[in-house]
């Protein structure tokens, strides 16, 4: 059974890449160099034209349009569940790719890639006025990661997911991805990253006329881990800086780092998450990127071994897998053998080779001592870290508002990558606030309760795990290596198809505004 692997990863497995280019900003000594304030003007323009990306449907063979046929055997054949989960295609789907301008971490003005997806076709549901939906991707490590690229498998499934169900899909690359000459991404940049979906969607909406896409007003905002941060930080900015150019019917983020300090703070007290030694260096950089001064040398962070050329490393040209052959990265060690505390069940993510300096982790902790966040529900950032990571970390959570439109959060609570307590925290705040307008639903596929909503998604979701389990022990795996099988597979691979297809269906029900 093949992974759909869509977000954070364990550094021992894990994909190719290919690409470059060179940063938009710079740094000397560690030391963020400011560029000159952008033409405002410029963002959200498209750059040329939109263009037909070609989709590979079988070996030698690459078509303009993909017909509901070939698109099912297309899923059926490379992504997990297949069809059973996205449903039998209704729509064709041609997909197009263009470049835009954005903003960068200084925002400067920068260029960055797209992928639109459009259906086609006699049914009623592939014509006339469609609802858009804006997809936001999950953490890659590959700078030629392309969501108009349908051989990966996030693009697969969303193209199949949504767009084969009649919705427009615009599915941004991130600045320091495919299309972008930006040597960098600014990870998990609250404010970058929305203006960069903004940005794509402006553009879209630009050359829609010029593809014969006709776009309803129904407007979407939904991702996957990163992407389900990203989402949310769109649909937060689309409100409080945009409301009389964005009316936004629904939003559906999905297994996102919504409260980045309590994520922050929980690995560095002791309890790393899966992919942390990955992540974390991208994080970082993104706000050193940004102006925050993390560091004024890598070496104050990161061991000697790993501290030379790691600003430059993620995302780039090997997987995760090759960087930890060639020394670049440990395999997800972040804190040393000795480094205190340690949670019961973490203690892989301690060892003589790890990443984190102990006096950067210790700097960190008591910082927490002294300044603690999350406590309460109501004001969860009610709290003023003085140490500079976790101040980032402060200024990018997403618990600073109320969303005024349906709202739908979905996620696992054994996910290994991303905890489910994001979502729960996330949830507990918005409604702590008391709002009138609040309209929130929250799932959990992992509930194994017999009763309640989403009860057959719920009850989907424990048989893929069971199969997955059982196809790992009938190759042969033994019980604790099928254990860790489906633990692998848990974020992308098992949950993900779930929360999308709660989403579509959220979507399709919501009221126009």
């Amino acid at each position: 059974m093949r992974n759909a692997r869509l977000a954070l990863i364990p550094l021992a497995m894990l994909l190719a890449s290919c690409g470059g280019g060179g940063s938009a900003g710079s740094q000397t000594g560690g030391v963020s160099v400011t560029p000159p304030a952008p033409p405002v003007s410029l963002r959200g323009q498209v750059i040329g034209s939109a263009t037909v990306a070609p989709v590979t449907i079988s070996p030698g063979v690459s078509v303009s349009t993909v017909e509901p046929a070939a698109l099912k055997a297309l899923i059926d054949a490379q992504t997990d569940f297949g069809s059973t989960v996205t449903g039998t295609p209704t729509c064709a789907i041609t997909v197009y790719s263009f470049k835009y301008h954005t903003i960068d971490s200084m925002a400067a003005d920068t260029p960055a890639g797209a992928a639109i997806y459009l259906p086609s076709g006699s049914n009623a549901a592939c014509q006339g006025g469609r609802p858009v939906m804006l997809y936001a991707h999950g953490t890659s490590v590959q700078k030629s990661t392309d969501m108009a690229n349908l051989s990966s498998n996030e693009a697969r499934l969303i193209a199949a997911m949504f767009a084969a169900q009649g919705y427009i899909v615009v599915a941004p690359n991130y600045v320091g991805y495919a299309g972008s000459s930006a040597g960098y991404h600014p990870y998990l940049d609250a404010e970058q990253q929305a203006a960069d979906m903004i940005d794509a969607l402006r553009a879209a909406r630009s050359v829609f006329g010029s593809i014969n896409a006709s776009a309803s007003a129904r407007l979407m905002v939904t991702g996957y881990s990163q992407g389900g941060f990203v989402a949310l930080a769109t649909q937060r900015a689309m409100q409080t800086k945009y409301p009389g150019e964005f009316a936004v019917t629904a939003a559906a983020p999905l297994s996102g780092p919504y409260a980045l300090t309590l994520f922050g703070d929980s690995i560095f007290n002791g309890a790393p998450t899966t992919g942390s030694a990955g992540f974390l260096p991208m994080l970082i950089n993104a706000g050193q990127r940004a102006g925050a001064n993390l560091y004024a040398s890598t070496s104050e962070i990161y061991e000697a071994k790993y501290a030379g050329g790691i600003e430059n490393l993620l995302p780039g040209t090997q997987s995760l897998g090759d960087l930890v052959a060639a020394g670049k990265l440990p395999n997800d060690v972040l804190f040393a053998s000795d480094s205190l505390p340690q949670a019961a069940g973490y203690g892989s993510f301690f060892g003589p080779d790890h990443l984190i300096k102990s006096s950067y982790r210790d700097s960190y902790l008591a910082d927490l001592k002294a300044h603690p966040c999350n406590g309460s529900n109501a004001a969860p950032l009610s709290c003023t870290p003085a140490q500079s990571l976790r101040k980032w970390l402060l200024k990018n959570d997403l618990r600073t508002y109320v969303p005024n439109v349906p709202l739908f959060l979905c996620g696992g609570d054994a996910d290994p990558l991303v905890p489910y307590a994001n979502t729960t925290a996330t949830a507990a705040y918005f409604r702590a606030q008391n709002s009138t307008t609040l309209q929130l639903s929250v799932l959990n596929v992992d509930d194994t309760a017999l009763t309640g909503p989403y009860l057959t998604t719920r009850a989907g979701f424990a048989a893929a795990k069971a199969l997955l389990r059982r196809a790992a022990l009938d190759q042969g795996a033994t019980p604790a290596a099928a254990d860790q099988i489906v633990k692998d597979s848990y974020h992308a691979g098992l949950v993900a198809p779930f929360c999308l297809r709660e989403a579509r269906a959220f979507f399709d029900s919501a009221p126009s505004r």
